[in-house]
């Protein structure tokens, strides 16, 4: 069993996320960006697949979120609405793992002090960490951890039927045809299928639907590829869980059927892009829409 303090804090992934973004040439998406990480400081998958609370992130995702988001606060880094991170000239002007802690801890110092200064004591107290709590490592809470959790809630609550229903709803309004779910047991867990045309090609697809509440492993993703020789060209894998990193290597192992991964978060982001059963309004406030679930 890994101890959380033996994974990275995120003040330990902002040096390391500074360099990843150099060595892919400046930018990368969040995916590569994981994976120079945990090359680069050699962490094994026991760290990598710890959860974040239930899941479906995991820990060092959570921290390595936090750790982007505080070097973008410094301006060191920048993001697109796409998910592509890249280094700024502040970024590149750091030199040393010190210097980018320094900086975060005097930025949010700052604005620790800006928030304490307009407030009474009381609120302070309440609402407020202290100076020591401030200088700690451990992240503050997440701005997606609020409306993420609450849907995943709903998603896991759902019975099989009505979670394999909103799928197919989901590959519909991807762009699939024809998707049908079968569900049958003795189908070697195959809950469904479609077709993708992508310009003048189709691809027939099988798909799998999982309520998980942790991770599904590299055996369940071995099992499915089973039951689909020869009966699709392309697979998908959906979980309200997450995937362990033994999982994600099976699902692209040479000389196998590659099969798509989408975990718990990015069927959230599924979710809220299609805006199916979540709201965002103007301000960028983004809740789950319980009745959207329950007419399913």
């Amino acid at each position: 069993m890994i101890a959380k303090s033996q994974i990275p804090t995120y003040e330990d992934l902002l040096w390391p996320t500074l360099k990843a973004l150099e060595k892919e040439g400046g930018s990368a998406s969040i995916h590569e960006l994981a994976s120079r990480v945990a090359t680069d400081l050699a962490l094994p998958d026991e760290i990598l697949d710890v959860l974040h609370k239930d899941g479906p992130r995991t820990e060092i995702d959570y921290r390595a979120a936090w750790a982007r988001s505080q070097l973008k606060r410094i301006g060191a880094v920048d993001n697109t609405s796409k998910g592509v991170w890249t280094i700024t000239d502040k970024g590149r002007s750091i030199q040393s793992p010190g210097q980018a802690r320094e900086r975060v801890r005097i930025i949010r110092a700052d604005a620790y002090r800006a928030r304490k200064a307009k407030l009474r004591q009381p609120e302070i107290e309440k609402r407020y960490l202290d100076e020591e709590k401030l200088e700690s490592n451990q992240p503050d809470k997440d701005d997606d951890d609020d409306w993420t959790s609450a849907l995943l809630g709903i998603l896991k609550s759902m019975v099989p039927d009505a979670f394999e229903r909103l799928c197919q709803r989901v590959l519909r309004e991807s762009g699939f045809t024809r998707v049908e779910v079968t569900g049958r047991s003795g189908d070697g867990g195959i809950d469904g299928a479609g077709v993708l045309r992508v310009n003048l090609i189709s691809f027939h697809v099988r798909f799998q639907c999982k309520r998980y509440a942790g991770s599904v492993g590299a055996r369940e993703i071995r099992d499915f590829r089973g039951a689909m020789v020869g009966r699709a060209d392309k697979a998908l894998f959906i979980t309200t869980g997450a995937f362990t990193r033994d999982a994600q290597r099976e699902a692209v192992r040479d000389g196998a059927l590659a099969i798509d991964l989408i975990d718990g978060t990015e069927l959230c982001n599924l979710l809220k892009d299609l805006e199916l059963g979540v709201s965002t309004t103007t301000v960028q406030q983004i809740q789950p829409e319980p009745r959207f679930f329950e007419a399913l």
